[in-house]
């Protein structure tokens, strides 16, 4: 918006497929919105009920500038147990959601004008996040006649004496792709070569259907040298809680704090505790969640996969995103993503808000129950024929 008390760098429209999401799903009064990946299910019982105890107990106040000390021991405890990772407690910062965390990873990292090469398609608010923190973003596609797995060869392409870092997305928002240990191999060599830091945005660890999640930073050489972003929201349905941490070397970590303690302080404390209880009791809540998500995910594709004209790799490897391919229909995917909206009211995201090779492509969230996605794609098999 152009005004004068706006600064000039806002006045070009930055809003987010995302950020219109919310206004387009009241558009129609029995709209199944599949736009955004915020669950249907809400946080465990369990959770909501230790934290709120936790809260009529007094955690109530500020707590330490990296986070609750048992947030932290629970977090290190966590690496530990489930991939043999040995972090150290000066290597982990408690943040208020990993999207503040990505932010913070980059602010603290970043000379104005540093690069900063992005997994396409990506999360959308990731250039974004780069230019605020006065990088420039240099999108790295992928494809999906290549499985959506990163080329290193067209990494290193990209890569000049100003490249700082590279973000990693896996499983990934939007594709559901997993990268395979010979990707990650390849990327973490390239890392290596050329001095990068990479930023793993580990979100949907808990999403893995196809094989173990492995942390890039466990590969050899590479937890010098990565920036772990974790989120309490997709792997313990917790997104209104906005809690995540970040797990860098300590030098990095400390400049985090001091970035954060000029923002929001630290995160908030009653969400904290509930981060506690979800890592100390994920063995009991998380089963069946992920299971759900499997249940979905699977009868989508093969739903998707059914209807002419629009198809989506199959299995599904990970995450609970589908992007579909609509290149058949001859529609752009706004147009694709609006036709579907205006004829079958179903909200999607259009593909190229995830980037440039995104374009051919929606996003699907399964996010609803298998009911209502039966109700979903029968509208758009409709609505296509």
């Amino acid at each position: 918006m152009k005004h004068k008390f706006i600064a000039k760098r806002y006045w070009k429209d930055q809003s987010t497929a995302m950020g219109q999401s919310d206004v387009l799903a009241k558009s129609f009064d029995d709209v199944i919105n599949l736009s955004l990946g915020d669950p249907d299910l809400i946080t465990h019982e369990l959770i909501i009920d230790k934290a709120f105890a936790d809260a009529k107990a007094g955690h109530t106040k500020y707590t330490d500038f990296r986070g609750d000390p048992e947030l932290r021991q629970e977090i290190v405890k966590f690496y530990k147990e489930e991939y043999n990772m040995e972090v150290a407690d000066e290597e982990v910062f408690v943040s208020t959601s990993a999207c503040m965390g990505m932010y913070l990873a980059l602010e603290a990292i970043l000379d104005d004008g540093d690069e900063v090469i992005i997994q396409a398609p990506y999360f959308t608010p990731y250039p974004q996040q780069v230019e605020l923190a006065r990088g420039i973003p240099v999108e790295l596609p992928t494809y999906e006649e290549e499985d959506f797995q990163i080329s290193t060869e067209r990494m290193e392409s990209l890569i000049t004496e100003r490249t700082k870092a590279l973000v990693i997305n896996s499983p990934s928002n939007p594709t559901g792709n997993c990268l395979t240990m010979e990707t990650m191999e390849k990327i973490a060599a390239i890392a290596e070569k050329y001095d990068l830091v990479v930023i793993a945005d580990d979100i949907y660890t808990a999403f893995s259907y196809q094989n173990p999640f492995v942390p890039f930073a466990s590969l050899p050489g590479m937890r010098e040298r990565t920036i772990i972003l974790n989120s309490f929201s997709k792997n313990f349905t917790m997104t209104g809680w906005r809690l995540g941490n970040i797990i860098a070397p300590d030098y990095i970590i400390k400049t985090i704090q001091q970035i954060n303690e000029n923002m929001v302080f630290t995160a908030p404390s009653v969400s904290q505790r509930a981060g506690i209880y979800a890592l100390r009791h994920r063995k009991e809540i998380q089963p069946d969640m992920v299971e759900e998500y499997r249940k979905r995910m699977f009868y989508a594709a093969e739903r998707i996969n059914q209807i002419p004209k629009l198809s989506v790799l199959y299995p599904p490897k990970g995450a609970f995103y589908l992007f579909v391919n609509i290149k058949k229909t001859g529609l752009s995917s706004v147009e694709a993503s609006d036709m579907i909206l205006r004829e079958a009211h179903v909200l999607t995201l259009p593909g190229n808000a995830f980037g440039a090779c995104g374009e051919g492509y929606v996003r699907i969230a399964c996010t609803c129950g298998v009911d209502v996605l039966k109700e979903a794609f029968d509208r758009i098999e409709k609505a296509l024929s």
